[in-house]
């Protein structure tokens, strides 16, 4: 998932879209005729994968301790109406991701142990990039999540865990991401906004969200069954979102340390699932100040270097409830759902953010594994971020939207999904959906986009 650094700075060019769709698409019906042809359980419905069971190998694996997964996300969006381009295309970026997981007690005999290794893939281009977005400045959601961080291959996850204590105290070791522990969150939804770990999203030049990993420790201990508390360190270096930088393992570049700290929750109301969450995280690394010089006036116009600040920080606090059941089926029924970051206001280009949205799985009885989502969302600048564009402006004589070199300030972007999640299989749902962005980056002079897209998710 693409921070905002990352949508600014990238350029990308108009494509075909439609053809690697098709081409995948084309390809797994073609696999799966052949498959049926010699042996159909492969491509039984009911299986969680799509190449079966091995002929029981998997499952005696698993058994033995060895879990192993390939899936598959792609996502297409195409402009419908509005954005900085009118133009319509569509881009179609996706993401392979190839693990295993070890149970070391089934394995080695060591209790309550585990590992896990991760390599990820990801191709591709996004809509927003250039059609919803003014490129002189870029975006703050993305209508393709799994579009960002480098298309690369990339080292994901390389953990150790071990848990003590009746498993009360759980400690893991190695690389991987804070939004994997800290502020997590489905990734059901197409939309940047809605998907994944938020304080990644607005404060990426620190916290590196999936596919990134990085050196790092978790210790989390269980106060109660519903209730525990987590404190990790993260190694901040900002070369491990190198494309180059995909499987380095080396500490070069580090500038300090990311701490996050959270306290979740996880209730049954009435029988039903929640999970409750709130955090904080600090950087021990110097940041740089969005706005002012070391004389506490505006950089842009004094000409000095940016004042620095000895750290970053913010908060964030996460909700998600299940509220019914259809028929005694708790798989079933309507979840609500509501997150919210804060950020520093001197060093952090968006100050706050939130969203709240609601997911009905089994709305239907002929389509009980079925969900339908829909989901807004509010990402406001940082009023400092948006005086140092209009500086620069000053400094430089422009004042012309239109002008090339002009520097659009930047403000408000709301965003809205709506999706339906079409369970074709245990191992393939597709998720059409709309998405609705009113002044795109925060630019006011952007027209207001209607996004279309296509979310499939598959597990091999």
């Amino acid at each position: 998932m693409p921070d905002i650094q990352t949508l600014r700075d990238s350029a990308v060019f108009p494509t075909v879209a439609t053809r690697k769709a098709i081409t995948l698409l084309g390809g797994l019906s073609a696999l799966s005729l052949a498959a049926y042809a010699q042996a159909a359980p492969a491509f039984d419905s009911d299986s969680p994968w799509m190449l079966g069971d091995w002929n029981g190998t998997r499952t005696e694996l698993a058994e033995k301790g060895y879990d192993f997964k390939l899936d598959y996300t792609g996502e297409m969006g195409s402009n419908l109406h509005g954005g900085y381009d009118h133009d319509r295309t569509a881009r179609y970026s996706d993401q392979f991701g190839l693990g295993t997981h070890l149970d070391l007690q089934k394995i080695l005999g060591w209790h309550d142990a585990e590992f896990q290794l991760t390599i990820t893939e990801r191709s591709g281009n996004n809509i927003s990039n250039d059609r919803v977005n003014d490129p002189r400045v870029g975006g703050f959601t993305s209508a393709q999540e799994v579009w960002g961080r480098g298309q690369t291959t990339r080292l994901t996850q390389m953990w150790y865990q071990q848990k003590f204590f009746d498993q009360k105290l759980d400690i893991k070791a190695g690389r991987f991401g804070e939004g994997e522990d800290f502020n997590s969150f489905p990734c059901d939804f197409q939309n940047l906004a809605f998907c994944g770990s938020q304080v990644g999203n607005w404060a990426g030049g620190i916290w590196y969200n999936w596919p990134v990993s990085q050196w790092a420790l978790r210790i989390k201990y269980h106060l109660t069954p519903e209730l525990y508390t987590q404190i990790g360190a993260y190694e901040q270096n900002p070369s491990n979102l190198d494309r180059d930088n995909g499987f380095k393992l080396s500490g070069s570049g580090t500038q300090g340390t990311v701490l996050p700290v959270e306290l979740v929750w996880t209730p049954k109301l009435n029988g039903l699932p929640g999970e409750y969450r709130a955090g904080y995280y600090y950087s021990s690394a110097k940041a740089t100040d969005v706005y002012k010089d070391s004389n506490g006036q505006p950089a842009a116009l004094s000409g000095q270097a940016y004042r620095s600040a000895s750290s970053k920080h913010g908060v964030w606090l996460g909700v998600q409830q299940q509220l019914t059941s259809r028929a005694s089926d708790n798989s079933r029924g309507l979840s609500v759902f509501a997150n919210g970051t804060m950020h520093d206001k001197k060093t952090n280009a968006i100050d706050n953010y939130v969203q709240a949205g609601v997911v009905y799985k089994g709305l239907f009885d002929a389509r009980s594994k079925d969900d339908i989502g829909f989901a807004m969302a509010r990402v406001h600048v940082n009023p400092a971020f948006r005086k140092n564009a209009e500086a620069i402006n000053q400094a430089h004589a422009v004042f012309d939207y239109n002008d090339p070199s002009y520097l659009p300030p930047q403000d408000t972007e709301y965003s809205a999904e709506l999706y339906y999640g079409v369970h074709v299989t245990n191992w393939l749902t597709v998720r059409p959906n709309l998405q609705y962005i009113r002044h795109p980056g925060g630019v006011n002079e952007v027209d207001d986009a209607l996004i279309g897209g296509i979310k499939i998710q598959s597990s091999f």
